[in-house]
């Protein structure tokens, strides 16, 4: 991936993967579809000077969705997609750390 198409979309920050990254050192990224796991664990290295042990991709389907809108009385029905996105766990070597909220995301 290039500069203009960054890697690294955001953090997840959830409480699953807040257990995670205390008890097993394993962190949870959100990343551009089209990345795979090489160019995930060299953005990250890079990014927050860590070292990988071990890069997890997942795929996400987004979902359909329905709205509906009351405008002036009348009732609009409209539906759409939700982008399809690629979820990271990522699990640092013994010794390293990200700190997330304190850090330059």
């Amino acid at each position: 991936m290039s500069e203009v198409n960054p890697v690294i979309i955001r953090p997840i920050l959830s409480e699953k993967g807040t257990m995670l990254s205390e008890s097993q050192n394993k962190y949870v990224f959100q990343v551009e579809k089209r990345s795979n796991k090489l160019e995930i664990a060299k953005a990250i290295e890079e990014k927050f000077k860590v070292k990988i042990k071990k890069v997890a991709t997942l795929n996400f389907k987004g979902k359909n969705k329905n709205m509906t809108i009351r405008s002036n009385g009348k009732i609009l029905r409209t539906n759409g997609n939700r982008a399809n996105w690629k979820k990271a766990i990522v699990t640092l070597q013994d010794g390293f750390k990200i700190d997330i909220l304190g850090g330059d995301v």
